[in-house]
């Protein structure tokens, strides 16, 4: 059986063959998948189309609630600013992520957005799973494109 992190990685693949960005994310409620989703800012022209928030977006929908307390988030990707936000909103219990983002990552670089005493929800954080083929889906998909 696929871990929550594969299933993420299979979204971030198939993000990647529809060329944005190979993110992906999966939103886990008492131990079953709710929502997942890849990247979609090109295909939806939206800027805010970040796998984490369209699988928030989408698990509020299948759960009828804007408050997603017990569920968990697996991201392949260090959630972003925006992202970080947006889970912090959405009350997720835990967040899992693969691969850290020096550059663009707001949890445990950047601004560190859950440490902030702008932020009012606590939740886990475990970074680094599935880390290396999470690094090198972004790693052959920016290579492809110089």
């Amino acid at each position: 059986m696929a871990s929550f992190m594969d299933l993420a990685l299979e979204e971030a693949r198939a993000a990647a063959s529809r060329g944005e960005v190979p993110v992906g994310c999966v939103v886990v409620h008492n131990g079953a998948v709710v929502a997942r989703a890849g990247n979609r800012t090109l295909a939806d022209h939206d800027p805010t189309a970040h796998a984490e928030l369209v699988a928030i977006r989408a698990a509020g929908a299948a759960l009828g609630s804007e408050r997603l307390i017990d569920c968990d988030l697996y991201v392949t990707l260090e959630p972003c600013a925006m992202c970080a936000g947006a889970i912090a909103f959405a009350r997720i219990r835990r967040l899992y992520y693969g691969a850290a983002d020096p550059k663009g990552g707001a949890v445990d670089n950047g601004v560190q957005f859950f440490a902030s005493p702008a932020c009012h929800h606590r939740l886990e954080v475990y970074g680094g799973m599935a880390e290396a083929e999470a690094s090198a889906l972004l790693k052959d998909f920016f290579q492809e494109r110089r």
